[in-house]
Formats: C-alpha cells, structure tokens, sequence
C-alpha cells in the first residue's frame, strides 16, 4: 500500500505536497483541517500521514495522538516552521515518525515518506518502490563539468562494495544527492535507504532514534520502537553531518560498524544488521579530530572511501544547467510559463561566488521565477546586487534599532560575503538573539544558519 494523507491548511502548501508525491508514485489524498483528516482516516487506510504542526482547531500534535490511537504502527510526519527541541521530544514521544524543519526540499520528504515505507516492510524485508512498474523517481545529478563527470564515475565503480563512505563538502554542494546516487548504484538499491540527520535530532533522542529502544526503557516509553540501523538492514544507511554527534554516542557507533550488531535501549542482547553506513559531513573531520571533538578511530572507520564535493564556485560550468533545471522544476510547481535566462543573467550568475553552493542557486531560482512576472528572467529578479538585502520583517523583532545601514556604508564597499554577514548579525541584534525567529525572518532553516555562524565564526552571537 502506498496511499499518503496529507495534512495542511495552507492551499499552496497543500498543493505542492500532494503534486510531489503524486508524481513520485504515491496516491495521494489532502485534507485542508486536522478534523478532516482523523475523519478520512477513520473511513480508509493510508501508509503515511504527513501533517503541518500549526493548524486552527485542531494542530499537527493533536492529528498525531488521533492517528496513533486509531492505528499505532501508521508512521506519522510532522512539518513545521516553528520546531524547538521542546517540541521535537514532545512529537518523538507521541510517536512521530519524522520531524522535518521547515523549509525542506521535496526530494527529502518523497525519501522520508520512502523511509516510513520502508521501515513498515521489518527489518531485513525489501521495501516497496514508489515507483514499481513507472521510471525511476531517482534525483539525477547534473553536470556538464568534466570533474563531477569524473567523480560520479567513482562513486559508480565503488557503489556496489559494503565499504563505508565519508563525504565532505560545503553546506549546499549535494552531499546528499551523492549518498543517494551510491545507493541507487548498488546492489542494495531495491532494500531500504534510511536517512538519519544528526543536526537535526537532539542529542538526547538521537541514540534511540539510530538504535530504538523496548517498551518500558525511559519514561515515555509505551511501545517498543524499532531504530534506523534495524529499518536499514540490508540496506543503506545515511548518517547525514555525523560530525554533529555526540562524542559518547560516537562510540557506540564505532562498535555498530566493527561488530555489525546493535542493542536497543532497555534490550536484553545485541541484535545482528547488515548495513552500508554512508556518513557526510560540512567540517574538516581530521581537524575535530585534532580538536577532540570526533573520535580518531571512528574518522578513519568512516573514511574507508573518501569523497569530497567539490563547491559550486569551483564548477562554474554547471550554474546555466541547473539554473535551467531549476527554472523549469519551480515554474511547473508554482503553475507559470517558464522563463528563460537573458545572456545577462547567466553571467551575472557566473561571477557570483555562491557561498551557499546549489541550495543557494536553487532557492534563487524558485525566487526569480516567483518575482519573474515576464517572460525573462533578469538580474535584478535574482537578488544577488551587491545592494540587495534581504528585508527584515519587523513584526517579528524586537524592538532593538537596525546597525544594518551604517554595516553598509562603512568603508564604502562591501563583498557580498561581507553584505550576508552584516544581514545575519543584525538580524540576530534585532531578535535579541534568537536565532530561530533570525532563520524565520531571513527564510532559512535554523540548521544553515548554525552553518553560516560557524562560517563567519559568530557561534557567540
């Protein structure tokens, strides 16, 4: 069965959720209220439900407990703008399945609705395709640069090995997108890909969230939960920014991946899986190694395969492809003709370093073709003057003055990497701090502006 019901008030929202996993393979059925939605799955059967968080009458915590109680095992994915660690323990315990931050590309929910899939089927059973009998719905990597053509025929020749594979590279080059190019190359590619994201997760949760935990463990323990290494068995298992991890927890990793073996909390003995670990990461690992802050002998059990991802700068090539490919993705979702590119616009585009790499593109071309209301799309559509700031919403801050003017004009010219920098810290200054109303204001996720305050060396902020 792969029918998904879908959970949000917000029309667009609704919209974009359904026409993705539609076209993916899924038989999709949306309700605009957390009430319709118990009352369409009290009269038929779904997969997966996935569910806003924030809702009028009826929200996304609530919609889970209903679903939970009519069906326990029905794997149930929260979306929010607005999620804390407070909330994300609160979901886990309720029984969500999936926590996703908002924004989230629709490629990460089609493999987590994929993911809950999966881990219906046990472990150890293959999990049904999406797409079984149709064209593969895997995410293609494009490239027209010699050196990515180069580094795709690498990870092909080494896709079918068990070895563990560390892949490094900036926020935003498509560590990701490799990972699942490894697996869709593997003999493993008809068993379950997992995906685990060890930023995202709290700590505290994400040791039961990798290895589960028995009835009865810890408080809030009601049922046993089977973990991610025990939904991947036989498959593939993405530990996404496995730098973020816990030291403590990184050792019972290491011993996961030299034993083959996992213990779930509150268990009474190991339990054997078989798993491919691919793990990647946006920090130099030998230098959090020197730091004593990522295990020495874990790098060296990951890095069996060293990939590095190269940044979006450095294959300049590839910027007029995807911007196309991006154009033509964003204008079907928002229901427009499709601009084209003017020859200035490309060019532009070229001379631009691209700190956030093929994320940042890809957000500029969804805004482009948004802001675009002719049939070209031109520089000043994109963004990305030096002059251009993004505009704080000033509802949403405090009532601290703005410093952004004076940043600007002092010293009389500023790169753009100095311009982003100035626009996240008096955004910060402004919300007094809070970096979660920062990332709203800014329309970013929370997890790249933890990126961004490392980059520029602000986590004090």
């Amino acid at each position: 069965m792969r029918r998904v019901l879908i959970v949000d008030d917000e029309d667009t929202m609704r919209a974009a959720l359904a026409e993705s996993l539609a076209a993916a393979g899924y038989e999709v059925t949306a309700a605009r209220n957390g009430q319709e939605a118990v009352e369409l799955f009290e009269q038929d059967d779904y997969a997966v439900v996935v569910t806003d968080m924030r809702m009028p009458k009826m929200g996304g915590m609530e919609v889970l407990r209903r679903i939970k109680k009519i069906s326990p095992q029905t794997p149930v994915i929260i979306i929010t703008a607005y999620g804390t660690v407070k909330t994300a323990v609160e979901a886990m315990k309720e029984g969500a399945a999936e926590f996703l931050m908002k924004p989230f590309s629709l490629d990460d929910l089609e493999f987590t609705v994929n993911n809950c899939l999966a881990s219906q089927t046990g472990p150890g059973k293959e999990a049904p395709h999406p797409m079984e009998g149709k064209s593969s719905p895997t995410k293609e990597i494009i490239t027209v640069e010699a050196s990515m053509e180069a580094l795709l025929k690498r990870l092909r020749a080494v896709a079918k090995s068990r070895a563990t594979v560390l892949i490094q590279g900036e926020s935003g080059t498509g560590k990701e997108l490799a990972a699942r190019y490894i697996y869709l190359h593997s003999d493993r590619r008809h068993r379950p890909f997992v995906a685990v994201n060890c930023a995202a997760i709290p700590q505290n949760l994400l040791e039961s969230e990798m290895f589960g935990y028995e009835k009865g463990a810890f408080t809030g323990a009601v049922q046993r939960k089977i973990g991610k290494f025990e939904m991947a068995d036989g498959g593939t298992l993405l530990l996404d920014e496995v730098s973020e991890m816990d030291v403590q927890l990184q050792a019972k990793l290491l011993r996961v991946l030299q034993e083959g073996e996992i213990d779930r909390l509150g268990g009474k003995g190991p339990i054997p899986v078989d798993v491919r670990v691919i793990a990647t990461t946006n920090v130099d690992l030998k230098a959090a190694v020197e730091e004593k802050r990522f295990r020495q002998d874990l790098y060296y059990r990951l890095n069996v395969i060293p990939v590095v991802i190269p940044p979006l700068r450095e294959r300049k090539g590839d910027i007029p492809v995807l911007a196309e490919h991006f154009v033509k993705k964003f204008s079907f979702f928002s229901g427009k003709d499709r601009p084209s590119l003017s020859r200035e616009t490309l060019e532009f585009m070229k001379a631009y370093d691209w700190p956030g790499n093929v994320r940042e593109l890809e957000n500029v071309m969804e805004r482009a073709v948004l802001v675009c209301e002719g049939p070209v799309i031109r520089p000043e559509h994109l963004g990305l003057d030096g002059t251009f700031a993004p505009p704080l919403d000033t509802s949403e801050t405090e009532d601290t003055p703005s410093r952004l003017p004076e940043a600007l004009t002092a010293g009389g010219n500023m790169t753009l990497r100095d311009l982003e920098k100035a626009v996240i810290i008096d955004t910060l200054n402004r919300v007094g701090g809070n970096r979660t109303k920062a990332s709203q204001i800014l329309g970013i996720s929370v997890r790249t502006m933890r990126n961004k305050l490392h980059e520029y060396r602000l986590e004090d902020l």
